[in-house]
């Protein structure tokens, strides 16, 4: 009986065939031949295959299989006729995504193409699988400044950690055992009331927004230790979870953005990048948060290198690599506060994006040995029990935790973002993101592509919004050690000067558009004159700089699929929904833990090196076993050359 509505499914398709000319005129569809898998028996009309994300049209090889996917609708009004049309194909029916008019169900692979038929049906896609991808870490970016020099800390702004959960942590707490600071839990894997955080991940991305330090004097606070969270559950115990559960996420945190007062968004989480930004669910459901006004801060992932430990391009992962997205790379602090030997990460993603080849990262911010929250009883915490810290107070088991990856330098973002927000609500997603990279500090021997428009400098990012807010007149925060650019699309954009008015910051205008609603040429603020910026002349700062000195003002950064060098070699996806290149792994250098040895000296436990395994001390380039003289200035030593 089970197979029977399978069977009528079959028979309905094999009746399209009969009379697809027909039945594609009666449905307004175009007639050009259709391509067709040789393995799927039916020929299948161009306008329904089209309908299907490339995933599910490679799973029409397999008419035996099931597939878990998400139905988008052509209109709010056509969920329920969908939901009919599931059913009466043998599907279940999962939970309803209304932030993007869509609902999931589980559905035989055989009645895809049905489904793509139907003119309620905008899109069907795959369910596919997501994963996870500080005590020098506030110094380094400038962040503690922030808090000790201009007094932001976060206070009233909400982060909505979409992650693994969140255990209790005396970090999170308002005075060390009061209340936490999580205003609320939900959990889109089991459907659990009481937070928790079976990972591990989530609570560790939490601590390194808004952790006070408590446990540490102080020492390991997050970038923004006032600010509140709102913890949304899509991963399960081993760090994977479903598209569904993200965009389940997004929608809770824009429904509830107001109630939270949520801006920001943190997404340590990735999934591989199979189809375009327009079409891909993950991300438009993101832009749907940002055009509500929430800065949507995502991890670039962990695929900067191959199997052999070269460098390669295009691994961005999504939803990271949308435009409207906030993207962030790995850099490392070498474990000094001194911003003069900061690195780019080995394993952070580099661009251009896969299938779109657009330019990210957006800027890159420290991921590498970042000490924050434990999650007893988690998986992290058993697996990385050699890389636990103590703190400076009694406590029952290890409060810290060391981790490497962009999963950890994006929560440093959007710490970040809540301090600049505090300093200047009234900033949009767009305006944030200029702002940041125009404040970046960019450093010689590294392609956009690496680095975005630099290294992420909190403090020059406050400072600015600080005086976007301010009254007119005020004097222009000074620019000396800023990139002064913006990478906007595929454009490098620099000479010139942010304004508050400028165009591009409305919440409609996606972020490297050469023009914005209505037709007019994007504008981000005024050529400057000098160098100094002290003044400013009155031309459009655009996308194609149509001013004297243009060249040098625009410049392309992605010049197509090749990235120009002889160690690069572009990112392909496999065809499977589980080749996802994200998380803690043995060549993502997760096991550095910072020391602080009393005499001063940054004492550090590596556990293997890049790629080879060959244990290392801190100091080298290379995967050779050495010994690190400090006293020694030659290039090969290991020391201070």
């Amino acid at each position: 009986m089970a197979k029977r509505p399978v069977f009528r499914a079959f028979l309905l398709l094999l009746a399209i065939v009969a009379f697809g000319t027909r039945a594609e005129a009666q449905l307004g569809l175009p007639l050009p031949p259709p391509p067709q898998d040789p393995n799927f028996p039916i020929p299948i009309p161009s306008s329904v295959l089209g309908k299907l994300d490339p995933l599910l049209q490679r799973r029409l090889s397999n008419l035996t299989g099931r597939s878990q996917i998400i139905v988008r609708a052509s209109h709010l009004a056509s969920i329920g006729p969908i939901r009919q049309l599931v059913q009466q194909v043998g599907g279940t029916l999962g939970r309803q995504l209304p932030l993007i008019d869509a609902l999931v169900a589980d559905v035989a692979n055989i009645a895809l193409p049905l489904l793509a038929l139907s003119p309620h049906v905008k899109r069907v896609a795959l369910d596919r699988l997501i994963i996870s991808a500080t005590e020098r870490t506030g110094s380094t970016v400038g962040a503690a400044a922030v808090r000790q020099v201009l007094g932001y800390d976060g206070s009233g702004i909400g982060v909505a950690v979409i992650d693994s959960g969140v255990a209790w942590h005396d970090d999170l707490s308002q005075g060390g055992h009061g209340p936490q600071r999580v205003d609320q839990f939900v959990d889109f894997v089991n459907g659990r009331t009481a937070p928790y955080d079976d990972y591990g991940h989530g609570t560790h991305v939490a601590g390194i927004v808004a952790g006070n330090g408590f446990d540490s004097s102080g020492a390991r606070s997050g970038i923004a230790p006032a600010a509140r969270l709102v913890a949304l559950k899509v991963l399960d115990r081993a760090g994977r979870g479903r598209i569904s559960h993200v965009i389940a996420a997004l929608d809770y945190a824009v429904n509830h953005k107001d109630q939270f007062n949520i801006r920001i968004v943190n997404m340590s989480v990735a999934a591989g990048v199979f189809e375009s930004y327009n079409t891909d669910l993950l991300t438009l459901a993101a832009r749907r948060a940002v055009e509500r006004g929430i800065v949507v801060v995502a991890a670039a992932g962990n695929a900067g290198r191959d199997t052999q430990g070269r460098h390669q391009y295009g691994g961005i992962t999504a939803p990271g690599n949308a435009p409207w997205v906030l993207t962030v790379g790995a850099s490392s602090h070498m474990g000094s506060i001194d911003r003069s030997d900061d690195t780019v990460a080995p394993f952070s993603s580099r661009g251009p994006t896969a299938i779109d080849r657009a330019s990210k990262p957006d800027l890159v911010a420290p991921g590498v040995g970042i000490e924050s929250l434990s999650a007893p009883g988690s998986s992290l915490f058993a697996s990385k029990s050699p890389y636990l810290l103590n703190g400076t107070t009694p406590s029952a088991y290890p409060p810290y935790l060391s981790l490497s990856g962009t999963s950890q330098a994006t929560p440093v973002v959007a710490g970040t973002v809540a301090l600049m927000l505090q300093a200047n609500p009234a900033l949009t997603p767009n305006a944030v993101k200029a702002m940041l990279q125009y404040t970046a500090q960019q450093y010689e021997g590294y392609h956009p592509f690496s680095q975005g428009a630099g290294f992420l400098n909190a403090r020059a990012a406050v400072e600015l919004a600080r005086f976007f807010a301010g009254p007119s007149g005020a004097a222009y925060p000074a620019t000396h050690g800023w990139s002064r650019q913006l990478i906007w699309g595929n454009h490098r954009v620099r000479g010139g000067r942010l304004t508050a008015t400028a165009n591009a910051w409305a919440t409609d205008v996606v972020w490297g558009t050469e023009t914005v609603p209505g037709g007019q040429a994007a504008t981000w603020g005024a050529i400057c004159s000098t160098e100094s910026c002290a003044q400013a002349g009155t031309s459009p700062w655009g996308t194609i700089c149509s001013v004297p000195g243009c060249a040098e003002t625009a410049v392309n950064v992605v010049w197509g699929l090749a990235c120009g060098g002889d160690d690069c070699h572009n990112r392909s996806w496999s065809p499977t929904d589980d080749d996802i290149v994200w998380g803690s792994s043995d060549n993502s250098e997760d096991t550095v833990v910072w020391g602080t040895a009393d005499d001063n000296e940054d004492t550090v436990v590596w556990g293997t090196s890049s790629y080879d395994e060959d244990t290392v001390v801190w100091g080298t380039s290379g995967p050779e076993d050495v010994i690190w003289d400090p006293d020694c200035n030659e290039p090969n030593c290991g020391g201070g050359g």
